[in-house]
């Protein structure tokens, strides 16, 4: 086993490959072996035996010119007899060694007459097929029914079938065994980037180790390049607030007038709801943080009321309860942005939460002017904001639907956004409810 581990890649399958042909070859000589050394049942030989010997006395005291008649005169539906001066003597797929020695114990003249016999090739009349040579050298040919002979013709099908089935199944799983190792490092390419990096156990072929050692390097070379964006973006954001802290106090002191105050004001207010909302993207890939059995209905119907009772339009629908497994806080935010979009751009919000099956839903359904049916997947895509969105100077930085798309597709859940037939948008969340 330590040797076949150090082979490589092709020689390992040219061993599967040698060894596939050593059991084929093992299991057709068997298979001749056990053919060859076939018999018949006693009355079936005495039967033969007795025909060959009528036969060839009967021809042998007859004239030549007239041996192929009397072949033809004394042969039968289940024993036929075929005359010939010379030329090749009848053959088969196998010849049946034990069935001839059984033969020549009841008629011992025959081995004189050098006695053949053979299994026939499948689809042909008759099952044995054989011949005994004459004192002139002429050949007198037969072919007849064995009761067991014809069970061994007819199975040999599955006979012949079997070792090469069996070779099938060898050969997959001996190359199952040695590509397991690339099926593994498939299923790992697809967790990359998806949290911290979970090295593969080399194993296999050289040649595959050297790949699985590639591929390790690479997710621990990806995962710290993904942290330290993170970890900068982060950085960013937070030593911005200090400076936008300091420009609205010193704003409160310059003595301008109320309007451009207040342009001003809004301007450092956007800028500061940018970089939330920039922090807010990056931590929502963050899927180390525990997720919590929670109440989805109570915390939309919170929401809701909260946004109400600021003077806005907004109303909750459904179910009063309903319970989901996920991470409060990145949910939260999700709904809140949803909710905020609906009320920036329409003015007012139809919230309603149901169930389908097992699966929590939460809809929220606008009057406002909709998406694009052709820009419906575009504004999943960080940073994408739409014109339209631009011509009524929206704040932000296109990042809200993403946020939570990514926060609902961390939980399981899918994010749907259509138009309405009367107008209006309605954003679909649909999230597994708790399970017990």
């Amino acid at each position: 086993m330590t040797l076949f581990r150090r082979f490589g890649l092709p020689e390992r399958l040219l061993a599967i490959l040698l060894l596939v042909a050593g059991v084929d070859f093992a299991a057709n000589t068997l298979l001749f072996d056990r053919a060859s050394r076939f018999a018949l049942r006693e009355d079936d030989a005495a039967r033969v035996a007795e025909h060959l010997v009528i036969a060839s006395r009967a021809i042998e005291r007859t004239t030549s010119v007239d041996r192929a008649r009397v072949a033809r005169d004394l042969s039968t539906p289940r024993f036929a007899f075929e005359w010939r001066a010379k030329g090749r003597r009848a053959s088969g797929s196998v010849a049946l060694a034990g069935m001839r020695e059984q033969i020549l114990d009841v008629a011992t003249e025959l081995d004189r007459a050098d006695l053949q016999l053979h299994l026939k090739s499948m689809g042909a009349s008759g099952n044995i097929v054989g011949s005994v040579q004459l004192s002139d050298r002429s050949v007198l040919q037969f072919e007849t029914y064995a009761s067991n002979a014809w069970t061994l013709n007819a199975g040999r099908i599955a006979t012949l079938l079997l070792p090469t089935l069996v070779l099938v199944v060898l050969a997959w799983v001996l190359f199952r065994a040695t590509l397991a190792p690339l099926g593994t490092l498939v299923r790992a390419t697809r967790k990359v980037g998806a949290g911290p990096p979970v090295a593969v156990a080399e194993q296999g072929t050289e040649e595959v180790r050297e790949l699985i050692r590639a591929f390790n390097a690479m997710q621990q070379r990806i995962h710290q390049s993904m942290t330290d964006r993170t970890q900068s973006m982060l950085a960013i954001g937070h030593d911005l607030r200090t400076p936008i802290a300091r420009m609205q106090l010193r704003l409160e002191n310059t003595g301008l007038d109320s309007e451009t105050m207040g342009d001003m004001t809004g301007d450092l207010s956007e800028m500061r709801h940018m970089l939330e909302s920039l922090q807010a993207f990056v931590e929502t890939g963050g899927s180390q943080l525990k997720a919590d059995r929670l109440d989805v209905a109570v915390m939309t119907q919170t929401l809701v009321d909260t946004a109400a009772d600021e003077g806005r339009d907004a109303t909750f629908h459904g179910l009063e309860s309903l319970e989901i497994i996920a991470r409060p806080v990145s949910l939260r935010r999700a709904l809140s942005n949803l909710l905020e979009n609906a009320l920036h751009y329409a003015g007012s919000v139809r919230v309603t939460v149901s169930r389908d099956g097992d699966t929590a839903q939460i809809a929220f359904d606008d009057d406002g002017p909709g998406i694009p049916e052709d820009r419906l997947d575009d504004v999943l895509q960080p940073f994408v904001r739409l014109d339209t969105a631009r011509s009524r100077d929206t704040p932000g930085m296109g990042l809200g639907l993403p946020i939570v798309h990514r926060a609902v597709t961390l939980e399981g859940g899918t994010l749907q956004l259509r138009n309405n037939k009367d107008g209006g948008l309605c954003v679909l969340v649909r999230i597994p409810c708790a399970i017990g």
